[in-house]
């Protein structure tokens, strides 16, 4: 499911326009980024979280090349799915 097809079914469940759906699903994409970069974790009860995660610095091999590389310590942002989503999903599979 793409972004486009996403405003397609939000605009046509809440009756809003097109525009006025993808205003709407911009402003909450950036707020989530935002409060992202800000470190926080954005908690969406029912659905999941999301927060950023410090990876630390470590040995890895390019597989292509088998070249040695030293991965720097990084940040990378995680979503976790809730339990209550999980439970939904594997009813309906």
């Amino acid at each position: 499911m793409t972004k486009a097809d996403i405003i397609d079914e939000v605009s046509e469940l809440t009756g809003l326009t097109k525009v006025e759906t993808e205003a709407v699903f911009e402003g909450v994409i950036l707020t989530i980024s935002n409060a992202l970069k800000r470190q926080d974790r954005i908690d969406i009860r029912g659905f999941g979280s999301f927060q950023v995660k410090k990876r630390k610095a470590r040995d890895a091999r390019n597989p292509a090349t088998q070249e040695l590389l030293r991965l720097k310590e990084r940040y990378v942002p995680v979503f976790k799915v809730s339990n209550l989503l999980k439970e939904q999903i594997n009813k309906n599979i």
